[in-house]
């Protein structure tokens, strides 16, 4: 007969101090040493923690009526702009909105980090002027504990696993996974692994809307799936609620990702009551058993390439192999703290001051996560490039080369390989800096051999930016096998925005 106990027990004993609480990493040698059946008869809760940037978090504020009273349509907090589209003085800061003074080294996270560590805020905002709201502007200094109510409401946190995060790509990149160094330099992820809440119950037997959980260092609740819930691919998210004035900035901390903006770490810990032996087995999971894929992110689209798949154990070792490379790993979230969560979670539980709720409604064991249906699609470089192109051999010289560009309509020559391969270019500079310093040779000894380009599939916003990152002028484009069958230029471009430009 299968073990099972239900959740008033638990609760009970929780009220008594008899309550037997362990960590989900402690939790898969219970289970190995005792079975599932011994791990319910020995075992009470679980509990899990995570503490990672969680972009997609805010707060809504009631600054309470001023005198006279103003109806705000637009605020600032400490220069960071909250949505003042709720109500009169119901404002809602996003964790990841700039500031307009400091730009991204300051944004929403830091002003919610600045309130609950019991600094002033400036609170500036601009009025409609009606009749029942007659002031036009505010200008004054709160903190939190001036405010009538200041609510966490984090649309999507703690996902079920994250994308491990590389670049193939030959320049750094700043995203959101951190910075990415070239040619596969590291790679980074993020998530707790073992400790991950939505891996120790993913088939949500118990984890639903309604459930008390630790968040930000109070106790908070779950109130559905987080937005892009998908659970059928492994990345279930939840969205989750709290009240900021009982929360600790040791749990909230806020960031700013190097030339990508900023973002609130936020503490998430969920308690998992073993009622019985599925609930058992599905927290004795270990790093070795969760896997995430390496997404290249030097392939700038929506749907990046997979490179492997890989285990939490392979990542938290310090270095994967990729195409027979040993690249280091780094982690974008703290598993330090991710304990702090369990362990402060487990200590709660264990003196009796936190009691486990049923959950109100289960969360959806599939999901919608679909790409945006987007109506006006933006050309591709394929639509814009000039297909007469014309090339040079790496071997003419440099009077056959300037000869050429003369008669022809561009600034650039793609220099081609004997079967049309792209191997460097050549501008009109290059050409008269070679015939200033009387260096009238080959165009080989002359070329940029490190060429940018582009390839026709390309959004031709992508090529923009190659120009604009690089300070380039031109790119020849090229097919599958590197050869060249045409170019794009920055002229081409500005007709191209100044003819969609509005009049």
């Amino acid at each position: 007969m299968e073990a099972e106990k239900s959740l008033s027990e638990i609760n009970e004993r929780i009220r008594d101090g008899s309550v037997r609480v362990v960590t989900a990493e402690e939790m898969p040698s219970i289970v190995e040493e005792l079975g599932p059946g011994g791990a319910v008869r020995e075992v009470d809760v679980v509990t899990t923690g995570t503490f990672g940037a969680m972009c997609s978090s805010g707060v809504f504020l009631n600054l309470g009526h001023s005198d006279p009273p103003i109806k705000i349509s637009r605020a600032w907090l400490n220069r960071v702009e909250a949505y003042g589209g709720v109500a009169a003085v119901d404002l809602f800061l996003g964790a990841t909105q700039p500031s307009e003074d400091k730009g991204i080294e300051y944004g929403g996270a830091h002003v919610i980090e600045d309130l609950v560590s019991g600094r002033a805020v400036d609170v500036m905002g601009e009025g409609v002027g009606t009749d029942c709201y007659p002031r036009l502007e505010i200008e004054t200094t709160l903190h939190l504990e001036d405010l009538n109510q200041a609510l966490m409401v984090n649309p999507r946190n703690a996902y079920q696993r994250y994308n491990a995060a590389t670049n193939s790509s030959d320049r750094t990149l700043h995203t959101y996974m951190g910075t990415l160094l070239p040619r596969f330099g590291n790679v980074h992820y993020s998530g707790a692994g073992v400790l991950n809440p939505i891996s120790n119950d993913p088939g949500f037997e118990y984890i639903g809307t309604g459930v008390r959980i630790f968040l930000g260092g109070a106790q908070g609740y779950i109130v559905g799936p987080g937005t892009q819930h998908s659970p059928e691919s492994g990345f279930a998210t939840l969205m989750v609620a709290g009240d900021l004035k009982r929360m600790s900035s040791e749990f909230l901390r806020a960031a700013t990702f190097t030339r990508y903006g900023p973002t609130l770490y936020v503490g998430v810990g969920v308690p998992i009551p073993i009622l019985n032996e599925r609930l058992a087995l599905s927290t004795a999971v270990r790093d070795r058993d969760i896997t995430v894929p390496i997404v290249d992110y030097g392939v700038q689209r929506r749907d990046r390439p997979v490179l492997r798949s890989v285990s939490y154990a392979e990542l938290r070792s310090g270095f994967v192999e990729i195409n027979g490379k040993e690249v280091p790993t780094a982690s974008l979230s703290s598993f330090h703290m991710a304990r702090r969560v369990a362990g402060t979670l487990k200590e709660w539980i264990e003196r009796g001051e936190f009691l486990l709720t049923e959950q109100a409604e289960p969360l959806p064991r599939s999901g919608v996560s679909r790409p945006m249906k987007q109506t006006k699609e933006l050309p591709y470089v394929g639509d814009v490039m000039n297909r007469d192109v014309v090339t040079v051999g790496e071997n003419i010289s440099v009077p056959e080369a300037a000869r050429v560009i003369v008669g022809s309509r561009f600034d650039h020559l793609p220099v081609v390989s004997d079967e049309g391969k792209l191997m460097g270019i050549i501008t009109t500079w290059d050409i008269s800096k070679a015939v200033a310093n009387g260096n009238i040779s080959r165009v080989s000894e002359i070329m940029t051999r490190r060429v940018y380009s582009a390839t026709p599939d390309e959004p031709i916003e992508l090529a923009a930016r190659t120009m604009d990152i690089h300070s380039i002028s031109a790119l020849p484009v090229v097919d599958k096998d590197n050869r060249v069958i045409g170019m794009i230029t920055s002229n081409d471009l500005s007709r191209l925005f100044a003819g969609r430009r509005p009049r």
